[in-house]
């Protein structure tokens, strides 16, 4: 018999599901054992009540409403739908929801479908050793966690780029949308491309209040918000009623609007997959939809006081001041939960009624186990990888005969654009599975053979001449100013199994820190479930970096991302510091092959020396760090009066730049010259988590020598980060010229003088230390001394008379050292 999705009876079966979710939601946040104490005729005690109950609930009965009409909607129209959960602390929607649809159990066995499994899962509620609040990487058909507000709408877009058959069931919270990245998000509806890409449909859930305020869209009309969200190109409807316990009215609203939502959806997909539209400027004016459900929707209504919970910013944590020690308001915790008339929903053993069960989508059709929402792929199924084009194939050709110069080919020098033709065959041979993101920077950061292959995805109206390179499909999508689009876009691609890259000017990737932490934070705790798929890596450049930022000036020098990333787990984030464009390549394609991880490289965007062949920069990018031979005087085996290292590209040059000089005024000294591409492999770090790539002791040692071996760093970021890493080692004798957050708009070298990173600098400090240690005698250390400064004053007094750099600079390249 054909199922009637409209009828009267099939509403109720959808309340019935909305009941027994909310429930449960509300019930574990003050259980611990006992959850159906009114169907198995049980009497509540105190050992059933949590001490210390936590968790929120005031954002909870609007978005188990919608999950349940989103099921509906999949039994309905046979969607591929998954859901995500903006608003903060919603996390038993999702929990309750797989749950009851057999997922949760699937994945984690221990929680039956029973009492005793109930009873476990509500334990482990906001509770020590068990879950969050929060739609975190523990609960099945999540992959927005929501903890740091203002992503649902990026993540979503992200994750339905080139997933043409998928659905995003977007729930925005109201307060969320206040934030910066989710305003911005809403002109995600300017780069989705109906023919190629799946749809979002968001759910704006006004429900009326944050943590103690009101929401801004809350007090707006119905006219103000059409004009607003009209204006950004959407096409709103509303779903709301006056008397807020009429639920059937709502059901019976939000059906309609619902149905309406998604047979639009279609229709614009119909068009743009087979008729051709919305190739000519026009942007689909997808819907979306404001659903005025009360905070604390159907829960306790007033407090102690008389004041108002239900409808108010009183009921976003816990509505009740029950707690095991302290049962004065159990009566009105059993009143709340028979409201949802439990004996109708649950047998007693535990066991969701038929009727109700039945309602459920089946398989993969349900949101908790649609494949999308676990690395894009099926439970256990292995990853598509990237098919990479050679790296070296695309190499500079280096050898000691032109090593440390600039290549005749301008472009060759300049190691982004030497790193786009990698990209470029990459999404030749991935069309549908790779991207690269960015804030309006992809041609300012010099991956110009990406644009001789694709263009960049905008759906908006083009006008050339003046546009160049915009069309409604193309793999580059950094057309919106925006970090937080790009990072969130990048990481809805990425947590549903496809790769990207996100390139930004060093700077201003650290707007969104925060993002990536959380990230970080995902990826760590997913790492933990054994029915969790793995993920593809986070990647990200950082790039028109601080020392390469004389033009712009001080607002653009900032370092800092790197000190953010190396306080995490170092198992999860890898950072490269590159040299050169062939190291660069080398990065990458390991980077493209690792998996779960947060992949931060430091890139150059500027014409500089290219220094490492093929196989040196292969040992460099997969071993992290190399003694070079052809920069060092010190046999194998022997100790060195002096080890330089460095990380970086400016830095490599500064260095190896101050142990020529050092080499042609005190050939006798044992130098060892050590360059470093991985970071991580210097960190010691205590804590579980941060091993796996850390060099031994002894091998530590081996490079950089006993302690007390002074060491000459040139390192392109802040200090402290490389001071930490030797102290950890209980390395004495590291003197480290990185930056000083000293800057201007200036000469190119001048920015490198500021710091001391300059190899005169570099070089001084040297002879200091050698001279205190006997290597170099007194006298010809202050002669060495006073030609350094010479220099310096020179550079100094150029600069600032003809603003430009000294030819010490200018006209120096690499020649070999005297052995």
């Amino acid at each position: 018999m054909a199922v009637d999705f409209d009828s009267k009876s099939y509403l109720e079966k959808v309340d019935a599901w909305w009941r027994a979710t909310t429930y449960l939601s509300g019930g574990m946040i003050f259980l611990k054992d006992n959850p159906l104490f009114s169907v198995t005729n049980t009497p509540l005690k105190a050992d059933d009540v949590k001490v210390k109950p936590i968790g929120h609930w005031g954002t909870i009965s609007g978005q188990t409403f919608l999950y349940a009409h989103a099921n509906r909607l999949i039994n309905k129209y046979d969607l591929n739908m998954f859901y995500i959960g903006g608003p903060g602390h919603g996390g038993q929607v999702m929990v309750t929801n797989s749950y009851l649809d057999g997922t949760y159990t699937e994945d984690y066995p221990e929680i039956t479908q029973d009492l005793e499994g109930m009873a476990r899962l509500y334990k482990r509620f906001s509770f020590p050793g068990g879950i969050g609040s929060h739609m975190t990487a523990q609960t099945p058909g999540s992959l927005h966690e929501g903890g740091e507000l203002g992503y649902s709408l990026s993540h979503a877009t992200g994750a339905v780029l080139d997933n043409p058959d998928q659905i995003a069931f977007t729930v925005v919270g109201d307060g969320e949308a206040e934030t910066g990245p989710a305003a911005t998000a809403w002109n995600s509806i300017k780069f989705l491309n109906p023919k190629n890409d799946g749809a979002v449909l968001p759910i704006l859930d006004v429900n009326g209040f944050k943590i103690s305020n009101p929401t801004i869209s809350s007090r707006m009309s119905d006219e103000q918000l059409t004009k607003f969200f009209e204006g950004l190109g959407w096409s709103p409807r509303f779903i709301e009623n006056d008397d807020i316990h009429d639920y059937m009215a709502y059901h019976e609203l939000a059906a309609k609007v619902l149905d309406q939502a998604i047979e639009d959806i279609h229709q614009i997909q119909k068009d743009a997959r087979e008729n051709g539209k919305y190739e000519d400027g026009e942007v689909a004016a997808w819907p979306v939809i404001i659903a005025r459900l009360p905070k604390g929707w159907g829960g306790p209504t007033h407090n102690t006081k008389g004041e108002p919970i239900e409808g108010s910013f009183r009921a976003h944590q816990v509505p009740l001041d029950l707690k095991q020690g302290d049962l004065s308001q159990l009566g009105e915790f059993e009143d709340w939960m028979n409201s949802y008339k439990p004996t109708e929903l649950f047998n007693a053993d535990g066991s969701l009624k038929d009727e109700v069960a039945d309602f459920a989508p089946k398989g993969d059709k349900r949101m908790a186990a649609n494949p999308v929402a676990n690395g894009g792929r099926a439970k256990g199924a292995k990853p598509e990888m990237l098919d990479l084009p050679d790296w070296k194939s695309l190499a500079n050709d280096i050898n000691d005969s032109n090593r440390g110069t600039q290549l005749p080919d301008g472009n060759r020098n300049m190691d982004m654009n030497v790193l786009s033709t990698f990209f470029a065959g990459v999404a030749k041979k991935n069309p549908t599975s790779f991207r690269v993101f960015g804030p309006d920077e992809t041609m300012s950061n010099r991956l110009w053979e990406m644009f001789k292959m694709t263009n960049r995805q905008w759906m908006s109206k083009v006008e050339e001449p003046f546009d160049q390179y915009e069309a409604p499909e193309g793999r580059i999508l950094d057309a919106q100013l925006s970090e937080h689009q790009a990072e969130g876009w990048l990481e809805g691609y990425t947590l549903t199994g496809r790769t990207g890259v996100f390139a930004s000017y060093e700077s201003f990737l650290r707007v969104v820190d925060s993002m990536t932490t959380q990230h970080f934070k995902w990826i760590r705790q997913a790492a933990d479930q054994p029915w969790r798929n793995d993920y593809p890596s986070l990647n990200l450049i950082s790039t028109s970096t601080v020392f390469q930022q004389d033009h712009n000036g001080y607002t653009h020098q900032d370092p800092g991302m790197l000190t953010h990333l190396a306080e995490k787990k170092s198992n999860f984030v890898r950072q490269y510091l590159p040299a050169d464009g062939n190291t660069l390549l080398a990065v990458f394609d390991r980077a493209f092959k690792d998996r779960q991880k947060v992949n931060h490289i430091v890139a150059s965007k500027q014409p500089r020396q290219q220094w490492f062949s093929i196989d040196e920069a292969d040992e460099l990018a997969n071993e992290g760090l190399k003694v070079i031979d052809w920069a060092s005087t010190v046999a194998e085996g022997e100790d060195a009066d002096i080890v330089f290292a460095s990380a970086g590209v400016e830095p490599t040059i500064e260095t190896l730049g101050a142990v020529q000089l050092i080499n042609d005024a005190f050939p006798s000294v044992k130098m060892r010259y050590v360059n470093v591409v991985e970071l991580g492999r210097l960190q010691k770090k205590n804590g579980p988590l941060n091993d796996d790539r850390a060099l031994t002791d002894d091998k530590f040692s081996a490079l950089f020598g006993q302690s007390g071996t002074p060491v000459v760093f040139g390192f392109h970021g802040y200090e402290d980060l490389i001071e930490s890493m030797f102290y950890e080692r209980q390395h004495l004798g590291l003197h480290v010229h990185g930056y000083r957050e000293d800057g201007d708009i200036t000469t190119a070298y001048d920015m490198r003088v500021y710091s001391k990173l300059d190899r005169f600098n570099q070089a001084k400090d040297a002879v200091k230390t050698l001279v205190a240690n006997g290597a170099v005698d007194k006298a010809a250390g202050e002669a060495f001394d006073k030609k350094m400064d010479d220099i310096l004053a020179k550079h100094f007094k150029i600069t600032r008379d003809e603003g430009r750099d000294i030819e010490e600079f200018t006209k120096w390249s690499w020649s070999p050292l005297k052995k």
